[in-house]
């Protein structure tokens, strides 16, 4: 998910009202005075949410509250529990209040790479260190930022986003963008962003949201053995095979497009060859959608390749390129959570070369040991 991210301190901010203080901090946290405009609509953004936050645990209370609102929140409740008691994920009050935002999204996020290459542009702050997205709580500001991107040649994505981090600065609430899914749903949102509270290197998105991942999946397997339906397995797991075909589809097909962008052709040979095999890549992603390559739609613009291009491609891998790594790395922790964070908190004080060389050793190795270290039940 995208986030705002700072670095986790030893011990993050007392419990208490939203003040002018709190907004100046989180001001310094964005930047200092640099891109004022920016660092506004984030301040502002974030303290309109702060106003709207209610406890959970008084929503749930009070006979008043929408039923099938108070059903939702009484699960985010167990869900809060079970993360801190089998996920050894922060205790503290993120996740414990509520927000109606009134609209769909929390931010936008916006992501651009150059026209022949895969490599994201990156926007950095002081504490956040650099990241590969920039996000906005105003869409109309995003798109209004993409398109100075767009006219300088760029590749861009804009994607609705449903919640965002603060890393434990601040109380995350869990916001109505994410009514109407499913307890297992709402599962991977809270042990996905508790986990960045945990550890956070900056300057590396893929580290960062590897980890996350991985913790989220191994969250999500646990949950489902302790309280999980048949159903609500079988739905994950049809789900995850899913998410799993499209990523390995466009992992192939960006290793296409780096070999034809590090080649010795023209740029206007490059473009034309970029343009094909994005057609052929939409053909397949809508194939791999719909069960069947015969299917036709309608509208032929709402195919996928609307939205493909080398700044969706370039982030395809940061949220799964070293999970099995990181999974892996739990299985020689025989499981165990406290160990697991400790061996990855060790991990990021390393160089990035170096750690991400030994989690590609330990992918490797696992290959041939996941037979007799599987996940324990």
């Amino acid at each position: 998910m995208v986030t705002l991210k700072p670095s986790y301190p030893a011990q993050p901010p007392r419990p208490g009202g939203f003040t002018a203080l709190t907004a100046i901090c989180l001001a310094a946290w964005l930047g200092g005075c640099a891109n004022l405009g920016y660092y506004a609509q984030a301040v502002d953004g974030h303290l309109a949410i702060r106003n709207r936050v209610q406890p959970i645990q008084a929503m749930v209370a009070n006979p008043d509250t929408d039923p099938a609102l108070k059903r939702t929140l009484a699960a985010v409740v167990k869900l809060r529990e079970f993360a801190t008691r089998e996920l050894k994920l922060p205790d503290n009050q993120s996740f414990t209040i509520y927000a109606d935002i009134g609209r769909r999204y929390a931010i936008w996020s916006v992501s651009a790479t150059p026209e022949l290459s895969l490599e994201p542009e990156r926007w950095c702050f002081v504490a956040a260190g650099c990241v590969s997205y920039r996000g906005f709580f105003s869409e109309a500001e995003a798109n209004r930022f993409a398109e100075d991107l767009r006219k300088k040649g760029y590749d861009v994505s804009v994607g609705g986003v449903r919640t965002y981090s603060t890393l434990g600065w601040f109380k995350d609430p869990i916001l109505n963008t994410f009514l109407g899914y499913s307890d297992t749903e709402f599962a991977q949102l809270i042990f996905h962003e508790l986990a960045h509270q945990v550890v956070y290197v900056r300057d590396d998105s893929t580290f960062n949201e590897s980890f996350a991942t991985a913790v989220e999946l191994e969250g999500i397997a646990r949950w489902l053995d302790e309280h999980g339906t048949d159903e609500q397995r079988a739905v994950f797991d049809a789900t995850q095979k899913r998410k799993s075909a499209s990523a390995a589809l466009m992992l192939n097909y960006r290793k296409r497009l780096e070999d034809l962008f590090a080649s010795g052709a023209s740029i206007d040979e490059k473009r034309a060859a970029k343009s094909r095999i994005y057609a052929e890549l939409s053909e397949k992603m809508f194939a791999l959608g719909t069960g069947t390559g015969k299917a036709k739609l309608s509208n032929p613009d709402r195919r996928p390749r609307q939205y493909l291009n080398n700044a969706h491609l370039a982030s395809v891998s940061t949220y799964t390129q070293l999970v099995p790594a990181f999974h892996a790395l739990l299985a020689r922790q025989k499981g165990n959570m406290d160990q697991f964070y400790a061996a990855v908190r060790e991990l990021s004080r390393l160089p990035q070369a170096e750690r991400v060389s030994l989690l590609r050793g330990m992918e490797d190795g696992n290959k041939f040991a996941s037979n007799v270290a599987p996940r324990p039940q």
